[in-house]
């Protein structure tokens, strides 16, 4: 069966498609008002690239998407009208949340705006005990109401949060089955978060109301467009789902494409020697970090929007620097770059259509990207457009072109640099002790620049960073997580306890899984429990084992630098994950190369610092393992560019990877006084 990675981001859309010998790679730009125009031009030129039109049709193809409709329907408000059923007297759990303030010390800093409309919210005449024992019954007639108020506020989907009903779900239930019956969209708790705390829980299951009738219409209509084949969906967790899952479930993709960019960089670091990176995934619009200790780090506290979404996901942070960030200059003077970006229209100045400078344009005016190759020749870059934005923004800023597109740069190496401190150093981690893995078509440009200032002696670019995001698609497996409150003192709670209240939870993983084509020999499941000292507030995850407790203190010593094995612990949920085997592309595909170098396919002048220097361009297909050179050098793909600084050399790794190292000392960097803001 062809297998094809679609991954959608902000300017480019990624595909990767795999026959089962052979990986080819093609890249589109996006169309943001309709992302399923360029998934669908994108499959049809790949096709023709690669001489398969009547093969996919005979064999239809599965696909694996990583979406970013479900994150930006959160973050622009663009979702469904949405109505909140709760229990009667908690209908203000979303305005009160958990009264912490983002900025302690501003006093007119503006709280939340829910996702609920005004006079959307509504009480339901019910009550349960803490314990699921039911204090106030939920009538029929009561039912009949709540259906009717919904229906006449005019909502498109409806998010059900009654009070404990992660203790017994028997109340959301029969709410469920009449609002269903009603023919409206519904999301509840006991389904999305059957876990404690309330305000995450009503958060997590608004959010998904909101989000999924619009990944429904969007998904609806991209498989009527495909005509065929099976769609699957990246979920935030590092695992795909089906289309019809999806549709049910959008919360689960919040992170859908970085998740994918996240499971190559694990799988290629590793096959590259160096199982502990630091990714580093710059695209047009924004730049994902996470550190990867051999694992990917998966958390369940993340907040997208301003709003609490509590489901498992990748470890991602995610800052507004990309290739296509916009520079521009504060009410202080100051030159600044992005968040705001210039996305796929109009682009960078020198793509032909924006008037704005870009970090992009400030890299081809530095020399670093050559008009010529870009995208494999397939697009041309107009420098002079690019000269006349920066011109217009040198005369404000008060520089000349050269400095401003080396401000530009610097400032958009600082912000990166910010966030690959918040993944490391903010968290006990040292970055020296990692390999950067830069990829995005933007990565390799600023690699080496950030693991000279974080102190870091080794860059990996795989040979397809361009689109590494679409082929961590077709790394990843298929993946559910479920999860089921327990609340109960260790010492209350044998092994056989723990596995059993995680019995119903592996029976539904391996429907689903059966469900969604997978054999029983391809399905693994784990199980996890979340455990805390009584009297903690938060809880760490640990696999489920007799020694369970004995993990949690290790696991705590490690995190907080001290341990309690005498203190009472308490289990607060049990977690299972199943995992359905899907068939994976090789990782190795490049033939072995020899030692010598290929000649350059040219030269031109390029900056680095003060100097304008002659750097050589080469041809990133032509140079295979086994091969490597000096720096300065430019080594040019069909989806991404790599820089290689004075201070590094290269070699090309036998599994195809860039390896690029530090051989000269990190000197000091100096900061100049050109009124630049980071």
């Amino acid at each position: 069966m062809i297998r094809l990675g679609i991954d959608t981001g902000g300017t480019f859309t990624d595909l990767v498609l795999f026959d089962g010998e052979h990986l080819r790679v093609h890249k589109i730009r996006s169309t943001p008002d309709n992302p399923a125009r360029a998934i669908l031009a994108g499959i049809d030129e790949l096709l023709a690239l690669s001489g398969r039109p009547a093969r996919l049709a005979a064999s239809p193809p599965e696909m694996v998407h990583g979406s970013t409709v479900a994150t930006n329907t959160l973050l622009e408000r663009t979702g469904a009208r949405v109505a909140l059923l709760v229990t009667e007297g908690f209908e203000d759990v979303l305005r009160i949340a958990r009264q912490a303030r983002s900025r302690l010390y501003d006093f007119l800093v503006e709280g939340v705006r829910p996702l609920v409309p005004d006079g959307l919210t509504l009480g339901v005449r019910e009550r349960l005990a803490a314990g699921g024992e039911v204090v106030a019954p939920l009538e029929d007639a009561e039912v009949d109401r709540v259906v009717a108020a919904v229906r006449a506020c005019g909502a498109e989907s409806v998010a059900v949060c009654l009070l404990h009903a992660y203790a017994n779900a028997a109340h959301e239930q029969h709410l469920v089955e009449a609002l269903t019956g009603a023919g409206l969209s519904v999301s509840a708790s006991h389904r999305v978060l059957p876990e404690y705390r309330e305000y995450e829980r009503c958060s997590t299951t608004v959010v998904n109301a909101y989000v999924t009738p619009v990944m429904a219409r969007y998904l609806t209509a991209l498989e009527r467009g495909l005509q065929g084949g099976r769609l699957r969906v990246m979920q935030s967790n590092g695992g795909s789902i089906s289309a019809a899952a999806a549709c049910h479930g959008a919360v689960q993709t919040i992170l859908s494409g970085p998740a994918g960019g996240a499971v190559a960089a694990r799988a290629l670091g590793a096959e590259a020697g160096h199982p502990r990176v630091i990714s580093f995934d710059m695209g047009g619009t924004s730049t994902d970090v996470s550190l990867i200790d051999g694992e990917l780090r998966v958390t369940l506290e993340s907040v997208v929007g301003d709003m609490p979404v509590r489901q498992p996901m990748i470890d991602i942070h995610t800052v507004g620097a990309g290739g296509g960030s916009v520079a521009w200059i504060d009410d202080g003077g100051a030159l600044r770059v992005g968040p705001r970006s210039a996305g796929a229209d109009p682009g960078p100045a020198c793509y032909g259509r924006g008037h704005e400078m870009t970090v992009t344009d400030a890299n081809l005016l530095l020399g670093r990207l050559d008009p010529a190759t870009f995208l494999g020749g397939r697009m041309r870059l107009d420098r002079d457009r690019a000269q006349a934005a920066a011109a217009n923004l040198a005369r404000r800023a008060g520089l000349g072109p050269e400095r401003l597109a080396e401000g530009i740069v610097r400032i958009a190496n600082a912000n990166m640099e910010r966030a690959i401190r918040v993944v490391s150093v903010e968290r006990g981690h040292d970055p020296r002790e990692f390999a950067l893995l830069a990829f995005g078509g933007a990565g390799g440009m600023h690699a080496c620049e950030l693991a000279t200032a974080l102190g870091m002696s080794t860059v990996l670019v795989p040979r397809n960073a361009g689109v590494l995001s679409a082929l961590g698609l077709l790394l990843a497996d298929a993946v559910r997580d479920y999860s089921r409150a327990i609340l109960r003192r260790a010492t209350a709670l044998t092994l056989d306890d723990l596995l059993a209240a995680c019995a119903p939870l592996d029976e539904r993983a391996r429907g689903d899984l059966r469900g969604e084509g997978f054999d029983e020999a391809d399905i693994q499941l784990t199980r996890t429990v979340d455990v805390r000292y009584e009297g903690q507030s938060y809880e760490i995850g640990v696999p489920l084992s007799a020694a369970y407790r004995t993990l949690f203190d290790e696991r705590h010593a490690q995190l907080y630098g001290y341990s309690a094995p005498s203190r009472p612990a308490e289990v607060v949920a049990v977690r299972v994950r199943g995992i359905g085997q899907t068939r994976k592309p090789p990782l190795r595909h490049v033939p072995p190369g020899a030692s010598r170098l290929p000649p350059p396919i040219g030269a031109r002048p390029a900056r680095f610092g003060a100097s304008w220097l002659s750097v050589p361009h080469f041809a990133l297909d032509a140079l295979l393992p086994g091969m490597a050179g000096p720096g300065p050098a430019l080594i040019a793909g069909g989806e991404a560019t790599i820089v290689v600084p004075p201070e590094f050399g290269f070699r090309v790794h036998e599994s195809g990877t860039f390896v690029l190292s530090r051989i000269a000392p990190t000197r000091r960097r100096t900061r100049h006084r050109l009124g630049l803001a980071a």
